[in-house]
């Protein structure tokens, strides 16, 4: 009596707290839900591994959607079927993409052509450029002795890079095979967007349909305009660049016009620097031109790049959205991090759609009036030129500046 007494009083529901052993009846299901989670843990970043090319596939479908979506929208609101304008826009996106490819790689072409046909031209500038800089003594025809000997290592380094041909061409498929893939999911993201839209609204309050549609508003229209200013910037560039290097000389100045506009526009503060690296190099290198045309066309490349932050680059990211040095750099960054090149690429839309969201959201106050926070507006320092009266009478002494008020916005003499 006394132990049943004693079990009542401290289980009053009749539960025993204890099993037969006196373990917790909690215990065995803390256990269960730890190796249940350790599980769980495992089959995600084992799944996570094996997809991951495929959700970065969708991820950069995801941008090119909303890069191109606002030229599909425009060419739907004129009549045209939403599949044709987004076949369309992708063609067009293919055909820059596969200019700025094959310019490049006839570039490569080119130069690794000359440099085989003209190896001991090379060998013997690079091997006199050493002697002058650093004093040796090193004789140019025993160095291409040794690179032309076939039992040497540079032979039988060329020798063991064969067999990567195939794997490179494997590789090469794969990629492509790639890219018809992120341009399927593209299309089907475009030309059916508005019924995704509509199956994912049906399942939200109304409310939150609005709260939706808005965001995906602005990420569409910010991260497309964004990429349209960036793209006809890297077009002007082109052009220009182009027209300079055809005259001053520098070898294939289509490609290079092209490397230099698209790489200084889509890699954000150090894109220009390294943009600008290759033409100078490709001058300097070749036999058929001097440095004084590598030093023309480095003076033209920094003069381009003022010229286009104070002329061209306000004008056309006036309607769209311009990211901020610091920002777009950090966002590389963290994209290169992340995700390699591709990340690299992806992270400056990806920085403007969250740029473009987070400045339509959240409630605006007025900033106090302290230093802190004054923001410096440039004023033209020209005066209007002062004409004499028509009776030959002399000029009015100028006026005195107004007086300047105080940091708390009271003029100085206390009336206000």
């Amino acid at each position: 009596m006394t132990h049943s007494a004693h079990s009542a009083s401290s289980d009053p529901d009749g539960l025993d707290p204890a099993g037969p052993a006196g373990m917790p009846r909690w215990v065995p299901v803390a256990i269960l839900i730890f190796w249940g989670g350790f599980i769980a843990t495992l089959v995600l970043r084992w799944t996570f591994s094996k997809l991951a090319g495929f959700l970065l596939l969708l991820l950069v479908s995801l941008f090119l959607s909303l890069a191109i979506e606002p030229g599909v929208n425009r060419l739907a609101h004129r009549g045209w079927r939403r599949g044709r304008a987004t076949l369309l826009m992708l063609f067009i996106v293919l055909l820059g993409t596969g200019l700025f490819v094959t310019a490049i790689s006839t570039l490569v072409g080119r130069q690794i052509a000359d440099l085989l046909q003209n190896s001991d031209k090379y060998v013997t500038r690079i091997v006199n450029f050493v002697n002058d800089a650093v004093g040796t003594k090193l004789d140019p025809r025993e160095v291409n002795e040794q690179i032309q000997d076939p039992d040497g290592g540079f032979q039988k380094f060329i020798a063991s890079q064969r067999d990567d041909a195939l794997r490179l061409s494997f590789t090469a498929l794969g990629g492509l095979l790639q890219v018809f893939s992120a341009l399927l999911f593209t299309f089907y993201l475009v030309a059916d967007g508005p019924k995704l839209r509509r199956a994912i609204c049906s399942r939200l309050r109304p409310s939150r349909q609005r709260s939706v549609l808005l965001a995906w508003e602005l990420a569409i229209t910010k991260t497309g305009g964004y990429l349209y200013s960036r793209a006809l910037l890297a077009g002007l560039s082109s052009f220009f660049h182009w027209v300079a290097f055809t005259l001053i000389g520098v070898p294939a100045p289509v490609a290079l016009a092209l490397w230099v506009g698209i790489i200084s526009q889509f890699i954000p503060v150090i894109g220009t620097y390294i943009a600008g690296v290759l033409p100078v190099v490709v001058t300097l290198v070749n036999p058929g031109t001097s440095p004084v045309r590598a030093l023309v066309a480095f003076v033209f490349i920094l003069v381009y790049q003022q010229v286009e932050n104070y002329v061209f680059a306000p004008r056309i990211t006036a309607r769209t959205m311009e990211l901020h040095a610091a920002v777009a750099f950090g966002a590389a960054l963290a994209g290169a991090a992340t995700l390699g090149p591709i990340g690299a690429v992806l992270a400056l839309p990806a920085a403007a759609m969250v740029q473009a969201v987070a400045s339509e959201s959240g409630r605006r106050h007025e900033v106090i009036d302290n230093p802190l926070v004054t923001v410096e507006v440039p004023v033209a320092r020209r005066r209007p030129r002062r004409r004499p009266p028509l009776d030959g009478s002399p000029l009015p002494p100028p006026l005195p500046p107004p007086p300047t008020p105080s940091a708390g916005g009271a003029p100085p003499d206390g009336d206000g």
